[in-house]
């Protein structure tokens, strides 16, 4: 072994095993033990393979008298530095531990040593022990001998060295007899270290710091608080953590407790390692030899810290400097009102609501009684497409679920709460950093007695494309095991090759309810209109309960549907099926309360309402107005009207929130039998108008829209082919192209990816085939499918991609990965992938306050966030500081009466900074830096041909060196840093030919 010589704690050392390897470690260990000891003396001594490491505290006056106080065994190492000692040791047999004891006094007397000084052995296999050296020294884990003794050794060195005696009364060690020892301690090192990778060390500013107290506990600390920067330049340790208790397997205990307590932000620790540790049973029974974390890889199996509060004030700080993202502007006058929430019997069980029904009966027999009722049923949308329609679809889970439970068991009448599908998985995902699963979730618990109702896109899902069917299959399964009961299955162009492989998953997967729905455009009542007349509805109509749907869905997206329309339609389904009819419409054009008038007085079963605070414009008609004009009618549903107006009102003040989303559209408008713009994506192309500069031209969207349908051969339109329009109408505005330059210079135009994909068949076929000279335009020469493009997708592997993907995910989301966040990945790659970067960033963020959400925190508001069921923390800002010179402001806040602080980079400041080259990760020519830490050494230059392990570079970082040695033969061809640059990890070095 070669070893430094002035020092230890593992610097200088290396084990030699051959001539190569003594020929590399022999200038390392000299630059390394003179940067840590100002000596880079080394020598050579025996290399013990797997021994323990016993420690002898020795205590020795200026006039002879000389005591041991037992031993420590340091065992527990890494790198050679100690990580826990313990002391005494455990295990140990008496005959060597007394054998230790009387060589390290004679060693001790041989050279008439005086003062502390610690006398260093290994302990082999067999018990053969070894010399190592004397530490002259008051050692850094002195404080377990101190815990078990009783004597203080700093002050009685401080006493030896002013010429007392052992047996005077300022050090009371009268002989050997004197020193007991009782019961056990460790100390653990707790460093900025990072276990997980290789133990590199890590630094930058301390953000949180708490530590541990109570019975038996010890700190050692030097300058740790909350705001210290940490330097690559020093050593890695921030505190000593000592415990004592009568036992081993106590101090272990209590050693636990105080490392949970500890909370150490900013910088990453090994309190976890130091935990796996400490629970091991080989260290409680004492057995541990120096390689006992090399051979025991189950330590780096760690449990990640949640870090909660400290995200949370991460993203609280970015809207505060920065804004939300998603909200483009801000009327700082804007007043918010608290809004009420209405009462409820909240220690009373749930009153039996639809879903119980449904349980009992089964979806067939449930069918069956729905049809047979004779009262009118409401589905209430406004957790879903009220909020879609109106709001863009950012409606926040925290909004619904503090009135979810009260909706429920105060009206249990309604058929169903549309909750979910749609465009809110995309939202959910993309702009509120929520996962939509754990919506369901939350509020299936919240309504366990009603229908949960969700929109799904039937070969599509969720999606804009088309998915391969056992994904589709899969998402349908979990849909039902998180919460769906209703699945209303549609397709964007009313294709029944893309809607009856979504029944049947329902059938064949689930014990709910198929809704199968028919997309309505254009007027059935207008003879020039021939394409989609009652005879298509009707055949439709009849394929869908033929294909096995349990309910038919009427899906007026558009608020096409007028009045007598909906009394004729409604009137020839009911005498051509056999299964109820659910009616869904938007009030776009301020008619569609007449319209459901007319098609209850035809049999309707189920109609879809929006509470008045979220309802017409482009919602839904009113619940709260159509429950009153049905009041007396022969299809009254009974409801509690009073408490009915109560959420209408919760709802009506919560919107208030998110005033930056509103569609701007005052009231309703005729226009929409000219456009036919779906209600749901109406105020979402409000708002993509304004991102791309179109927002004093919006009414020539809306007429361009109608013009690109037309164009199109006048498609049914609904998410997502009504995307399709939106995109193609915004972008012949933004280019200034009318129908006929598209139609005539069509091939020198770069059409929307959404449109090439619609033409190329991805959506599927829309009725009547695509305008065959259109789709040859736009697709070039492309050749497009003519059947569903679900066939060409190959099925997922469920098992092996799975795996995968929680290899690559499974790191920092706090929780296990589950199979919906794998199907949330497959709908939405890209996205997924954002939103997992969001959440290792800021963690969950679904329960912060929506106004601090959206707009953040004022200097001095408090509030407060649950972080888990029964645990909430109270935020408060103090201030923010002004940006520093790299364009960081620094904001703090405090969290249950503790000042945290986090930095921000303001995005409106410029800052010209010069930023390192990082080497390219999947280039195995650019060598970069493995670590933080001053690259004190470059052993190559441009040029020279290396061979493989030799050295290239030295990183010194807390006094530790590490060697980049090369991984094949090469050339240098760049050298891109100088010796003594500071160095990020990843920062390019060097690169090769």
């Amino acid at each position: 072994m070669l070893k430094a010589a002035s020092g230890g704690g593992g610097r200088g050392m290396r084990v030699i095993r051959n001539d190569v390897e003594l020929k590399k470690a022999f200038p390392e260990a000299r630059r390394e033990s003179l940067n840590a000891f100002g000596d880079d003396t080394v020598f050579l001594e025996k290399y013990v393979e797997n021994p323990k490491h016993i420690e002898i505290q020795i205590v020795a006056d200026t006039h002879g008298n000389i005591v041991h106080l037992y031993e420590r065994d340091c065992s527990v190492q890494r790198r050679y530095q100690k990580v826990i000692e313990i002391a005494p040791s455990l295990g140990l047999p008496e005959e060597v531990k007394n054998n230790l004891y009387k060589y390290a006094i004679d060693i001790c007397k041989a050279v008439d040593y005086n003062n502390i000084g610690t006398v260093e052995f290994l302990v082999d296999e067999d018990n053969s022990i070894y010399f190592i050296e004397v530490n002259p020294r008051i050692q850094v884990e002195h404080t377990v001998t101190e815990m078990v003794t009783n004597i203080d050794l700093v002050k009685t060195q401080l006493f030896i060295a002013g010429g007392y005696r052992l047996a005077d009364k300022q050090i009371k060690i009268t002989n050997q007899e004197a020193v007991k020892v009782t019961g056990f301690a460790l100390q653990c090192r707790v460093t900025t270290e990072d276990p997980a990778n290789d133990f590199k060390p890590d630094y930058g500013t301390v953000t949180t710091y708490r530590s541990a107290s109570g019975f038996g506990i010890r700190l050692d600390a030097g300058s740790i608080y909350q705001g210290v920067k940490i330097s690559p330049f020093f050593d890695s340790m921030l505190v000593k953590v000592s415990a004592r208790s009568r036992t081993l397997d106590g101090a272990c205990r209590k050693m636990v407790r105080a490392l949970i307590e500890f909370r150490v932000r900013g910088v990453k620790t090994n309190i976890a390692f130091l935990q796996n540790i400490l629970k091991h049973p080989t260290f409680r029974e004492g057995k541990v030899t120096v390689n006992f974390i090399k051979d025991e890889p189950s330590l780096f199996d760690f449990k990640e810290p949640k870090n909660r509060a400290n995200k949370l004030i991460n993203f609280l700080g970015e809207v505060v400097v920065n804004g939300n993202p998603d909200v483009k502007k801000v009327n700082p006058n804007h007043q918010f009102t608290t809004p009420k929430i209405p009462d409820y019997p909240k220690l009373e069980s749930y009153p039996k609501g639809t879903k119980d029904l449904l349980t009992e009966l089964g979806p067939e027999k449930f069918a069956q009684w729905l049809k047979n009722e004779k009262k009118i049923h409401f589905t209430d949308t406004t957790m879903r497409d009220a909020h879609q329609s109106l709001l863009a679809t950012r409606m926040r889970t925290t909004d619904m679920l503090k009135v979810a439970e009260g909706y429920a068991k105060n009206h249990p009448e309604i058929f169903s709460m549309e909750v979910w599908g749609g465009a809110t998985f995309d939202v959910c995902l993309r702009f509120l950093q929520e996962n939509p699963w754990e919506r369901l979730a939350l509020l299936r618990k919240a309504m366990p007695n009603v229908l949960l109702q969700m929109l799904i896109r039937g070969s599509n899902g969720v999606g804009y494309t088309a998915y391969p069917d056992n994904l589709i299959e899969k998402f349908v399964e979990k849909s039902w095991e998180t919460g769906v009961d209703v699945f209303r299955i549609f397709d964007s162009l009313n294709w029944m090759k893309s809607i009856a492989p979504c029944i049947q998953h329902v059938r064949n997967k689930t014990k709910g309810l198929a809704e199968a729905s028919i997309c309505y455009t254009g007027d059935i009542l207008n003879p020039s209109k021939t394409k989609y007349n009652l005879n298509y509805y009707l055949q439709l109509a009849k394929d869908i309960e033929n294909a096995g749907a349990h309910i038919l869905g009427v899906k007026d997206m558009a608020g096409l549907l007028k009045p007598q329309a909906a009394y004729e339609l409604i009137s020839a389904l009911k005498s051509e099926i056999n299964i109820p009819i659910h009616l869904h419409t938007h009030d776009t054009s301020s008619v569609q309360s007449a319209t459901y008038l007319k098609a209850i007085e035809a049999g309707v079963d189920v109609v879809d309402v929006a509470l008045g605070g979220l309802s017409g414009l482009t919602s839904q008609p009113n619940f709260n107005s159509m429950a009153e004009m049905l009041l007396f009618n022969e299809r009254e549903n009974k409801l509690n009207l009073e408490k009915l107006a109560e959420y209408s009102n919760y709802w009506k003040i919560v919107r208030e929130y998110y005033y930056p989303f509103e569609s701007g559209l005052k009231a309703g408008t005729g226009q929409v039998y000219t456009h036919e713009i779906p209600g749901g994506q109406y105020s979402n192309l409000i708002g993509q108008s304004k991102a791309l500069g179109l927002e004093d031209k919006f009414a020539d969207v809306t007429k361009m829209y109608g013009e690109v349908n037309k164009m199109f051969g006048d498609i049914v339109k609904v998410t997502p082919s009504s995307k399709v329009v939106g995109d193609m109408a915004q972008y012949m505005i933004s280019n200034n192209l009318t129908v006929n330059d598209v139609m005539e210079k069509g091939d020198t135009i770069s059409f929307p990816q959404s449109v090439i994909s619609f033409f190329k068949g991805d959506l599927g076929q829309p009725v009547g085939g695509f305008p065959a000279k259109l789709q040859k335009i736009v697709l070039k020469n492309e050749v497009p499918y003519t059947e569903r493009p679900n066939a060409h997708l190959a099925p997922i592997d469920f098992e092996l991609e799975f795996k995968k993907f929680k290899n690559e995910f499974k790191k920092g989301m706090g929780r296990e990965l589950e199979i919906t966040d794998f199907l949330s990945y497959k709908l939405y790659p890209k996205v997924f992938v954002e939103a997992y970067n969001n959440h290792i960033k800021y963690g969950n963020l679904m329960h912060i306050p929506t106004k601090n959400f959206f707009f953040g925190l004022e200097v001095g508001e408090e509030i407060m966030i649950d972080i888990e069921p029964g645990k909430r923390v109270l935020v408060s800002l103090i201030q923010k500081t002004e940006p520093n010179e790299d364009g960081f402001v620094s904001v703090f806040f405090k969290i249950n009466g503790q000042m945290r602080n986090v930095l921000i980079k303001d995005t409106s400041v410029s800052v010209e900074k010069i930023e390192k080259r990082k080497a390219e990760a999947n280039d195995d020519k650019q060598i970069g830096a493995p670590l933080q830490g001053l690259l004190s050494a470059v052993l190559v230059k441009n040029g020279d041909a290396i061979k493989e392990n030799q050295p290239l570079f030295i990183i010194e970082a807390m006094k530790m060196e590490t060697t980049v040695t090369a991984v094949a033969s090469g050339i240098v061809q760049n050298v891109e840093l100088e010796a003594g640059t500071l160095v990020d990890a990843n920062d390019l070095v060097l690169a090769l030919q």
